[in-house]
C-alpha cells in the first residue's frame, strides 16, 4: 500500500460512469483533488453526487472509468479506502434512495463492524 506522503492526489477520478440498468447516474466525470485541498461537490438533485461519493467510499463499483482515493483503487482496494477515510453524510438519518438492508450494510461498513458479525447484527 502506498504511504500517505507519497500519494500525489487525494482523489483521482477519470471518466467515471455508473449505470443502473438503462439509467446513467454518473456520466463520464473526471476530477482531481490535491492532498490538503478543500473541494466542493455541488449540483442539483439527481446529478449523481451521492452516487459518486458512494463509489469513492468504496461502497459501489463503477460501471466504467477509474477512481482512486488516497492512492487506493475503488474497485480493487475498497476495504483500504474504508479504513482510511472519514465520511459524514449531509443529514443524520437513513438514505431514502437505499433499501433498509443497504442502509444497514452501509453503516455497518462505516462503523467498522467485522464482516463475521454483520449478518447476526443485521438480524
Amino acid at each position: 500500500m502506498p504511504a500517505a506522503e507519497t500519494v500525489a492526489w487525494a482523489v483521482e477520478v477519470d471518466d467515471l460512469i455508473k449505470r443502473f440498468g438503462d439509467f446513467v447516474a454518473v456520466d463520464h466525470i473526471s476530477l482531481r483533488v490535491r492532498k490538503g485541498e478543500i473541494f466542493g461537490f455541488l449540483g442539483p438533485n439527481g446529478a449523481g453526487k451521492s452516487t459518486t461519493i458512494r463509489i469513492l467510499c468504496g461502497l459501489l463499483a463503477p460501471s466504467g472509468g477509474r477512481a482512486r482515493v488516497g492512492g487506493f483503487d475503488v474497485e480493487t482496494e475498497s476495504e483500504a479506502i474504508k479504513e482510511n477515510i472519514g465520511y459524514m453524510s449531509q443529514r443524520f438519518s437513513l438514505y431514502d434512495d437505499l433499501r433498509v438492508e443497504e442502509n444497514i450494510n452501509f453503516f455497518s461498513g462505516v462503523y467498522g463492524v467485522p464482516e463475521r458479525l454483520r449478518a447476526e447484527r443485521k438480524e
